[in-house]
Parts: C-alpha cells; structure tokens; sequence
C-alpha cells in the first residue's frame, strides 16, 4: 500500500512540475527512459491486478447476453426497413408528386 502512495505521491508532483513549467511558459523537463519504463511496468502490473477482480461471465451469460443482442438488432432492423419504405411512398407519392 506504501508503494502505491508514493507513486502516487510521485505522479502528483510530477503533474504540479508540469502546470508550473506551462504556467511560466517554459518546457518541462523530459522524463528519463527509465522513468518511463518504470511507468510502464507499473502500469502493466497494475492492470493485471485490476484483470484479477473482474468478474467474468460464464458461458450462459455470454450466450444470454449475445442473444439479447441479435434479437434486439433483428427488431431494430425491422424497424428501420419499414419506416424506410413507408417515407419512400410518402416522398415519392406526396413530395416528388410521382
């Protein structure tokens, strides 16, 4: 726990460097390669252990879930076919005169 509040710790005063370089007009120092590999393996283990909690849904839901889906854009296409064809009679009958 330690380790994540001094890098975050580190990331505040490095964003403060940043808003005082802009506010002076003036670049920020670049970050050292290192500094932005560190970043990145944090960043990495990080999401891993984010990865780690999630609560993936099983076969049954995904299918559920992928079926809820197909369905909803079978009806949705429906929709939108009709209401096509309906405003072209309309237009082509009552706009264009046809």
């Amino acid at each position: 726990m330690g380790e994540i509040r001094s890098e975050r710790q580190a990331r505040r005063a490095q964003r403060r460097e940043q808003a005082e370089a802009r506010r002076a007009n003036r670049p920020a120092q670049p970050r050292s390669a290192a500094a932005h590999e560190e970043r990145r393996r944090n960043f990495v283990s990080e999401s891993l252990a984010e990865l780690k909690k999630v609560e993936w849904p099983g076969q049954n839901q995904v299918i559920q879930g992928t079926v809820v889906v197909l369905v909803a854009c079978i009806v949705v296409g429906v929709y939108l076919y009709v209401n096509d064809q309906v405003w072209k009679e309309f237009v082509q009958k009552v706009l264009l005169g046809q």
